[in-house]
Protein backbone atom coordinates (compact mmCIF):
# COMPACT_ATOMS: atom_id res chain seq x y z
CA UNK A 1 0.00 0.00 0.00
CA UNK A 2 1.31 3.43 -0.95
CA UNK A 3 2.17 5.68 1.99
CA UNK A 4 -0.09 8.70 2.37
CA UNK A 5 1.91 11.92 2.16
CA UNK A 6 1.12 15.41 3.47
CA UNK A 7 2.48 18.86 2.60
CA UNK A 8 4.71 20.33 5.32
CA UNK A 9 4.20 24.11 5.52
CA UNK A 10 5.51 27.14 7.39
CA UNK A 11 3.36 29.54 9.45
CA UNK A 12 2.38 31.36 6.22
CA UNK A 13 1.21 28.14 4.52
CA UNK A 14 4.20 28.03 2.17
CA UNK A 15 5.10 24.45 1.29
CA UNK A 16 8.55 23.59 2.62
CA UNK A 17 8.49 19.83 2.10
CA UNK A 18 6.45 16.68 2.37
CA UNK A 19 6.26 13.86 4.86
CA UNK A 20 4.51 10.56 5.35
CA UNK A 21 1.23 11.39 7.16
CA UNK A 22 1.74 9.29 10.28
CA UNK A 23 5.35 10.49 10.68
CA UNK A 24 4.20 14.13 10.45
CA UNK A 25 1.73 13.38 13.26
CA UNK A 26 4.36 11.55 15.33
CA UNK A 27 6.86 14.40 15.01
CA UNK A 28 4.35 17.25 15.25
CA UNK A 29 5.34 18.86 11.95
CA UNK A 30 3.11 21.71 10.75
CA UNK A 31 1.18 20.43 7.74
CA UNK A 32 -1.65 21.52 5.49
CA UNK A 33 -5.18 20.33 6.24
CA UNK A 34 -8.78 21.28 5.56
CA UNK A 35 -12.08 21.14 7.42
CA UNK A 36 -15.47 21.24 5.69
CA UNK A 37 -18.63 22.49 7.38
CA UNK A 38 -21.81 21.61 5.49
CA UNK A 39 -25.24 23.00 6.37
CA UNK A 40 -28.69 22.09 5.07
CA UNK A 41 -31.32 24.62 3.99
CA UNK A 42 -32.73 24.62 7.57
CA UNK A 43 -29.39 25.95 8.84
CA UNK A 44 -28.48 22.67 10.55
CA UNK A 45 -24.87 21.50 10.47
CA UNK A 46 -23.94 18.04 9.22
CA UNK A 47 -21.57 16.48 11.75
CA UNK A 48 -19.98 13.06 11.80
CA UNK A 49 -18.73 10.67 14.46
CA UNK A 50 -15.28 9.44 13.50
CA UNK A 51 -14.80 5.69 13.25
CA UNK A 52 -13.27 4.25 16.42
CA UNK A 53 -10.39 2.77 14.40
CA UNK A 54 -9.06 6.18 13.27
CA UNK A 55 -5.43 6.83 14.25
CA UNK A 56 -6.53 9.61 16.58
CA UNK A 57 -9.80 11.08 17.85
CA UNK A 58 -11.71 7.89 17.00
CA UNK A 59 -15.30 7.84 18.24
CA UNK A 60 -15.47 11.64 18.59
CA UNK A 61 -17.93 13.97 16.86
CA UNK A 62 -16.54 16.50 14.41
CA UNK A 63 -17.36 18.65 11.39
CA UNK A 64 -18.70 17.18 8.15
CA UNK A 65 -15.32 16.19 6.74
CA UNK A 66 -11.65 16.90 7.33
CA UNK A 67 -8.41 15.62 5.88
CA UNK A 68 -5.16 16.61 4.17
CA UNK A 69 -4.47 17.52 0.55
CA UNK A 70 -1.83 15.39 -1.10
CA UNK A 71 1.42 17.23 -1.92
CA UNK A 72 0.79 19.24 -5.09
CA UNK A 73 -2.99 18.76 -4.92
CA UNK A 74 -4.99 22.00 -4.83
CA UNK A 75 -6.78 22.32 -1.47
CA UNK A 76 -10.28 22.79 -2.88
CA UNK A 77 -9.84 19.79 -5.22
CA UNK A 78 -8.71 17.69 -2.23
CA UNK A 79 -11.71 18.86 -0.21
CA UNK A 80 -14.12 17.76 -2.94
CA UNK A 81 -12.29 14.43 -3.34
CA UNK A 82 -12.40 13.66 0.37
CA UNK A 83 -16.03 14.77 0.78
CA UNK A 84 -16.99 12.21 -1.88
CA UNK A 85 -14.72 9.47 -0.45
CA UNK A 86 -15.66 9.97 3.19
CA UNK A 87 -19.28 11.18 3.14
CA UNK A 88 -20.47 9.87 -0.23
CA UNK A 89 -21.58 13.19 -1.73
CA UNK A 90 -20.19 16.41 -3.14
CA UNK A 91 -21.47 19.99 -3.07
CA UNK A 92 -20.32 23.50 -3.80
CA UNK A 93 -17.87 24.73 -1.17
CA UNK A 94 -16.15 28.02 -0.47
CA UNK A 95 -13.06 28.66 1.66
CA UNK A 96 -13.94 31.14 4.42
CA UNK A 97 -10.88 31.26 6.71
CA UNK A 98 -7.84 29.34 7.93
CA UNK A 99 -6.11 28.87 11.27
CA UNK A 100 -3.22 27.03 12.90
CA UNK A 101 -3.64 24.77 15.89
CA UNK A 102 -1.49 22.25 17.72
CA UNK A 103 -2.57 19.57 20.18
CA UNK A 104 -0.88 16.47 21.60
CA UNK A 105 -3.03 13.37 22.01
CA UNK A 106 -2.87 10.74 24.74
CA UNK A 107 -1.42 8.25 22.22
CA UNK A 108 1.62 10.51 21.65
CA UNK A 109 0.54 11.80 18.23
CA UNK A 110 0.24 15.50 17.43
CA UNK A 111 -2.07 17.55 15.29
CA UNK A 112 -0.11 20.57 14.12
CA UNK A 113 -2.10 21.88 11.22
CA UNK A 114 -2.58 24.86 8.99
CA UNK A 115 -6.32 24.23 8.55
CA UNK A 116 -8.28 25.70 5.63
CA UNK A 117 -11.99 25.88 6.48
CA UNK A 118 -14.64 25.42 3.79
CA UNK A 119 -18.39 25.98 3.93
CA UNK A 120 -21.01 24.19 1.84
CA UNK A 121 -24.74 23.40 1.54
CA UNK A 122 -26.36 20.00 1.07
CA UNK A 123 -29.90 18.73 1.69
CA UNK A 124 -29.47 15.09 0.75
CA UNK A 125 -28.61 11.99 2.73
CA UNK A 126 -24.88 11.24 3.10
CA UNK A 127 -23.62 7.75 2.30
CA UNK A 128 -20.47 7.67 4.47
CA UNK A 129 -17.60 5.21 4.27
CA UNK A 130 -17.93 3.09 7.42
CA UNK A 131 -14.14 2.82 7.78
CA UNK A 132 -14.06 6.61 8.24
CA UNK A 133 -17.43 7.50 9.75
CA UNK A 134 -19.33 5.69 12.49
CA UNK A 135 -22.40 7.96 12.55
CA UNK A 136 -23.69 11.31 11.30
CA UNK A 137 -26.49 13.78 11.92
CA UNK A 138 -27.81 17.22 11.04
CA UNK A 139 -27.98 19.34 14.20
CA UNK A 140 -29.13 22.85 15.10
CA UNK A 141 -26.21 25.11 16.00
CA UNK A 142 -27.66 26.15 19.37
CA UNK A 143 -28.14 22.52 20.37
CA UNK A 144 -24.61 21.65 19.17
CA UNK A 145 -22.97 24.53 21.05
CA UNK A 146 -24.87 23.60 24.22
CA UNK A 147 -23.74 19.97 23.98
CA UNK A 148 -20.12 20.99 23.33
CA UNK A 149 -20.23 23.20 26.43
CA UNK A 150 -21.69 20.36 28.55
CA UNK A 151 -19.73 17.48 26.98
CA UNK A 152 -16.54 18.85 25.38
CA UNK A 153 -14.83 15.45 25.55
CA UNK A 154 -17.26 14.11 22.90
CA UNK A 155 -15.84 16.44 20.21
CA UNK A 156 -12.54 16.78 18.36
CA UNK A 157 -10.13 19.57 19.32
CA UNK A 158 -10.05 21.21 15.88
CA UNK A 159 -13.84 21.13 15.57
CA UNK A 160 -14.30 23.14 18.77
CA UNK A 161 -11.69 25.69 17.65
CA UNK A 162 -13.02 26.00 14.08
CA UNK A 163 -16.65 26.21 15.23
CA UNK A 164 -15.73 29.06 17.56
CA UNK A 165 -13.94 30.85 14.70
CA UNK A 166 -16.84 30.14 12.33
CA UNK A 167 -19.24 31.94 14.66
CA UNK A 168 -17.10 35.11 14.26
CA UNK A 169 -17.24 35.05 10.44
CA UNK A 170 -20.08 36.55 8.43
CA UNK A 171 -20.94 33.99 5.78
Amino acid sequence: MKKEMVAIVDENDNIIGEEEKIKAHQEGKLHRAFSIFVFNSKGQMLIQKRAKEKYHSGGLWTNTCCSHPRPGEPIEKAAHRKLKEEMGFDCEIKEIFSFIYKVKFDNGLFENEYDHVFLGKFDGKPMPDSTEVEDWMFIDLDELKKDIKNNPEKYTHWFKIALNELSKVKV
